[in-house]
């Protein structure tokens, strides 16, 4: 049985790399059974909504402090 990750432990193994806390287990379950352009494209769009999450609370901060 193919012990491929799904949709679910690609965000997970994806965020934890962003945060560096990634486990020894599922590091090499990544890279023995994942496809690298899965978590590319899943890390791609991560960093994407994490900018436009910071740029939305920049402008909401602004818009309390009246500029």
């Amino acid at each position: 049985m193919s012990d491929k990750p799904t949709l679910w432990q690609t965000l997970l193994s994806v965020l934890s790399g962003f945060f560096g806390v990634q486990s020894e287990r599922n590091r090499e379950r990544d890279f023995r059974n994942g496809r690298p352009l899965y978590y590319i494209l899943t890390g791609l769009l991560m960093a994407g909504l994490f900018v436009v999450g910071v740029i939305l609370l920049v402008r909401w901060a602004l818009s309390l402090a009246g500029v």
